[in-house]
């Protein structure tokens, strides 16, 4: 079962309906109301209407009324959480870290084995920015947002604490010294 089947099959639990049909304006991808998700069916690739349909299922979670009018506070920040949804849902900091392990190394690699577009991967990395930070630390591991990458933190036997950070090629590249990142 792909990343969409599976999204398919949750919304059919939780009682939500889906539907396809055109929109009559480009920029509009998926609408959630009273539990009925309409996605655009100019969608081309399985992992954009994925992207699309998390989104609107973090709806479904996450907000309450009519939320069209994002000049209004409340309504942005229903739109973020829903967003916010999403990208844990199909990201997360956990698959972040599946992907360095899977090899992946760079963002497009990273976004085809997490089933993702690169727009939506990169529009959740920036949010994790926002909420950690140039980086986070999840149980051995330093995942960065800028430069994209995961680094494994290594326990010396003799050290208390961490000691050591192997950094992947995707990061290391990109740093001239990782020391400014993380002080070990």
């Amino acid at each position: 079962m792909n990343t969409l089947e599976k999204l398919q099959d949750e919304a059919y639990k939780e009682g939500v309906d889906i539907i396809e049909k055109p929109f009559e304006s480009n920029r509009i991808k998926g609408l959630y109301c009273d539990s009925v998700i309409a996605l655009s069916s100019d969608i081309k690739t399985s992992a954009e209407k994925a992207c699309v349909l998390a989104e609107e299922l973090g709806h479904h979670y996450t907000s309450t009324g009519d939320i069209l009018d994002l000049s209004v506070v409340t309504n942005r920040k229903q739109e973020r959480a829903a967003r916010l949804w999403a990208y844990n849902h199909m990201i997360g900091l956990r698959r972040l870290i599946d992907a360095f392990e899977h090899g992946c190394s760079n963002r497009h690699e990273i976004a085809s084995y997490l089933d993702v577009t690169e727009e939506f991967l990169i529009e959740a990395l920036n949010c994790y920015r926002e909420k950690y930070g140039v980086y986070t630390v999840v149980d051995n591991y330093v995942v960065y947002f800028e430069p994209l990458g995961v680094g494994l933190l290594k326990k010396h036997p003799k050290a208390r604490g961490f000691s050591t950070l192997v950094v992947p090629n995707m990061v290391a590249k990109n740093l001239n010294c990782i020391s400014s990142y993380y002080k070990l």
